[in-house]
């Protein structure tokens, strides 16, 4: 058997492995879905739901419990005794004695009930702050393993091409880089507390045929190894993450479950991946009913444990007894379920399952500490993008004496969270249940941070519908009021039961229902008015920042969790100062997706055609409550295609506050051998400053930033004319430099760095 892709394998696990039955061997490549019932939390879980019962499938022992505290709302203390107990029933009732992984979500926070909620990913790309996305890992992690969690199904690593697709608000970026840095500092945090991450989803998923849940994918060779892989390769080899989940997609005709290309020779031959690939949930069935690839059940399980997938989730519908069958039967080698276990038992010994006693549960647990709280607030802080601004915000404190807050989504706590919170993912089924932690709406926070104002919360509309009969109590209220805040923005939910999230995916990007008829008829009052969107995707607003009759000023809140309400608030009062921007390119229309900034000179506007892509606001863009000048952009006149250069950049805080830059270094490739982005962003770093601070920002560059695959496929460094430059989005080019590229094409290897190092001088006055 070849050890290509396998972990360092110990004595004691091929000891353990070589005592095992084709039974016992199956039996660690599944997992089991204990608590799923009828709440519809997968895609299509009802019609693949297994029948066996979990005695009999857990038998032999078992790979993975699914999701024991994320299906249903279970008090944490209680389910911790419960699985503590099956854990020991593992050990001791088992002929071999291995414990299983207990996986759960973890794209904002444990997917649990009374954990805490943080920002969705959407809002982590805003906020451009890998350091912090790492500080929220290492807390979701430490709650994960207190609970008795071994593993993670995130970060989502999925670059977005189209915002019409429902999971963007799961999505980092619309820059491969951004998606990589944050993606792998979530990785690095999740991983140091001792929860392994997983990669979701290798990979195309995004770039779906109109924006469609599942739906093919036709992007070509250069497409994913430029923009889709990237981010994957980043959190492999710099990251060092141990899971990776396939997706759905089917790329060019060929499923990724059955792709032996990208599953195993790219994935573990050329990138040195030695950890395991579990599947989607229900995608190796998938092969047989979705696909249409294989057959039956069988011919599925051969086909993906094949390309290389591991362990199927999150129940043994394939790899369980139809695997079995095709096993007996001559069909399948055993050879590839010895491979795939060696992989999980060499996971189950680092994650130290193999030697775990389970003596003790945890008698209590606060999943949602003051630690918990700070980095939600921070980084909901943080990812606020300010789009306009005519001078009104900040507001004074003082200074309103009545607020008309309107909006459907004015005093939802529910509409600060994304899909994958456990809130709007599981709670929905459970109206009953209480939400389990604190949740301050919109308007909880304004009560707080105006405490003298009277403030009168109206809803106007609903999220959805077309339901005109509340607009008038909406206008009367902004009359009456000195200013006049509109909530609007979308709803996260599942499979149709929203209007963002799996499943809910769109063919226009107008906000939902008659929301901006709402805003509309607001703004036409002459009351100053600011319009918040909590959203998990941009919408095609563009009428709401420039035109004839706008608001006085727009922010966007992407999904900003259990905190999004007082950071909105303190933005509001500007006892905190926006520093967000935009992740992702704020469409024109819906029938310019897709749409992406990385766009060669024929993705733009031109003069042979009357349709304009050009979005209402760029990739980077977001505005401060001061201003910053970028000047004196150096950069070598030359540099070698296999080495590193240096750029350096001015930056100073002009304005009369203190606020937060981040300074955006971008560059064109002039003349390529293929056809290269007008605008690559190729570096970035967070800088404070105090008003009339100053200080310098140093970008350490690897060539291989610039590198694209060639006609053949392979990724190179070519010599040529690169132009450079920063400014307050990939379109600004406020200071610009030069260089040249020299020497022979460089193939990248390895070896190359992935990332570029920014070092920022102690500011000064200016």
């Amino acid at each position: 058997m070849s050890d290509v892709g396998l972990p360092p394998v110990s004595e004691r696990v091929r000891s353990l492995h070589a005592r095992m039955t084709l039974d016992e061997k199956l039996a660690q490549l599944v997992g089991y879905w204990v608590d799923q019932g009828d709440e519809l939390v997968a895609p299509m879980a009802g019609e693949m739901a297994t029948s066996t019962k979990y005695e009999d499938a857990s038998a032999h022992g078992i790979g993975h419990l699914t999701r024991v505290y994320g299906t249903r709302p279970v008090d944490p203390v209680e389910r911790a005794a419960w699985l503590w107990n099956e854990q020991r029933r593992l050990r001791e009732q088992t002929r071999l004695g291995i414990p299983a992984i207990v996986h759960e979500e973890c794209l904002t926070g444990l997917a649990a009930w009374k954990a805490a909620t943080f920002p969705t990913p959407l809002a982590w790309g805003a906020s451009f702050d890998p350091d912090l996305v790492d500080e929220m890992g290492r807390l979701i992690g430490d709650s994960m393993r207190q609970l008795g969690i071994h593993q993670g199904l995130a970060p989502v690593l999925d670059v977005i091409r189209d915002p019409r697709w429902g999971r963007v608000d799961e999505c980092i970026a619309e820059d491969p880089y951004v998606v990589g840095t944050i993606g792998t500092a979530y990785v690095r945090g999740l991983q140091d507390a001792g929860i392994h991450a997983t990669l979701k989803h290798f990979v195309g998923y995004s770039t779906s045929q109109a924006g469609r849940n599942h739906a093919p994918v036709h992007a070509g060779p250069r497409e994913l190894a430029d923009v889709l892989l990237p981010p994957f390769e980043m959190a492999v080899r710099d990251g060092g993450v141990r899971s990776v989940m396939n997706s759905y997609s089917e790329i060019d005709g060929v499923p990724v479950a059955a792709s032996e290309e990208l599953l195993t020779d790219l994935l573990r031959e050329r990138w040195g991946f030695d950890g395991v690939v579990v599947s989607d949930y229900f995608s190796v069935a998938f092969l047989h009913t979705m696909h249409a690839v294989a057959e039956d059940l069988g011919e599925a399980a051969a086909l993906a444990l094949a390309a290389g997938i591991d362990v199927e989730l999150p129940t043994g519908d394939a790899f369980a007894q139809p695997l079995a069958r095709a096993v007996r039967d001559g069909l399948v080698d055993e050879e590839l379920i010895d491979r795939a276990v060696l992989r999980v038992l060499a996971e189950k010994e680092e994650l130290g399952l193999l030697d775990e006693t389970f003596d003790e549960p945890p008698a209590e647990i606060d999943l949602d500490t003051p630690a918990h709280r700070d980095v939600a607030r921070r980084l909901a802080e943080e990812s606020l993008v300010l789009l306009s601004n005519d001078g009104l915000l900040p507001l004074d404190r003082q200074a309103p004496t009545r607020l008309a807050l309107l909006g459907p989504n004015a005093d939802s706590a529910e509409a600060l969270m994304g899909c994958y919170s456990f809130v709007n993912h599981v709670l929905a089924h459970h109206p009953e249940v209480p939400l389990g932690l604190e949740l301050p709406s919109l308007a909880d926070a304004l009560r707080v941070e105006f405490a003298d104002a009277a403030i009168d919360v109206v809803a106007g509309c609903d999220v959805t519908g077309h339901d005109a009969s509340g607009i008038p109590d909406a206008v009367v209220a902004a009359r009456e009021a000195d200013v006049a805040v509109v909530v609007v923005g979308d709803r996260a939910g599942l499979f149709g039961r929203g209007t963002v999230g799996e499943g809910n995916d769109v063919d226009d990007l107008e906000l939902p229902g008659i929301q901006r008829r709402l805003v509309e008829e607001v703004v036409a009052t002459g009351v100053p008015t600011i319009v918040v969107v909590l959203s998990g995707r941009p919408y095609a607003i563009g009428w709401a920042i420039s035109g004839p009759a706008t608001p006085s000023a727009v922010v966007q809140a992407f999904f900003p969790g259990e905190e999004g309400g007082p950071a909105i608030a303190a933005l509001l009062s500007g006892r905190a100062a926006p520093s967000g921007r935009l992740p992702v390119s704020l469409p024109r229309s819906a029938g310019a997706q897709p749409y992406t900034y990385l766009h060669p000179i024929l993705g733009g506007p031109s003069e042979v055609t009357s349709a304009d892509s050009t979005p209402a606001l760029p990739f980077g863009y977001g505005l401060t409550y001061t201003t910053f000048e970028h000047s004196r952009l150096t950069a070598p006149e030359e540099s070698a295609t296999n080495a590193e250069f240096t750029v350096s950049v001015d930056v100073v805080n002009t304005g009369g506050r203190a606020g937060v830059d981040v300074v955006q270094l971008y560059a064109r490739d002039l003349y390529a051998s293929v056809t290269r982005p007008v605008a690559q962003l190729v570096g970035y770093a967070r800088v404070p400053l105090e008003a009339g601070q100053r200080a310098v920002v140093e970008f350490q560059v690897p060539s291989a930033r610039l590198a694209f695959a060639d006609r053949r496929g392979v990724r190179i460094v070519e010599p040529g004319d690169v132009q450079l430059w920063v400014g307050g989005s990939c379109e600004e080019q406020e200071t610009s430099a030069s260089m040249r590229l020299t020497g022979p094409v460089h193939e990248v290897t390895a070896a190359d760095g992935r990332t570029v190092s920014v070092d920022v001088t102690a500011p000064v006055d200016a």
